[in-house]
């Protein structure tokens, strides 16, 4: 059984940074691409970024690139999130979310994921 188990959101000043880690088990990490999306109150999932499988290639939003970075450490079955200069408005629920087939949705596509972790609460305020 696969699961996707996220930490590290929290509590930041605007500015600051956090990094949120997604440990994987269940099936050979490198089978997956990694992707990570967040869920504002009110608002749709969004995509922020993905590595795809052995961590060949990675993408991201336009609107986190220079921000956030995605990373993936294959002896810890980890995916990261390093997000830098954060504003309000990343306020969200942060998911990451796995897949071994897109299904023929492109990466940035919720529906292209088949497995989802529980999600990390991240808060920029001061």
């Amino acid at each position: 059984q696969v699961q996707l188990v996220e930490s590290g959101g929290g509590l930041v000043q605007p500015g600051g940074s956090l990094r949120l880690s997604c440990a994987v088990s269940g099936r050979t990490f490198s089978d997956f691409a990694m992707g990570w999306f967040r869920q504002a109150p009110g608002k749709e999932r969004e995509f922020l970024a993905v590595n795809t499988w052995s961590g060949g290639s990675t993408y991201y939003a336009d609107f986190v690139k220079g921000r956030f970075s995605i990373s993936r450490d294959s002896a810890k079955n980890t995916v990261y999130l390093q997000m830098n200069s954060l504003k309000p408005d990343d306020t969200a629920v942060y998911y990451c979310a796995a897949t071994v087939r897109t299904m023929g949705f492109p990466f940035t596509h919720r529906m292209a994921y088949e497995y989802w972790g529980q999600g990390t609460q991240v808060t920029v305020s001061s």
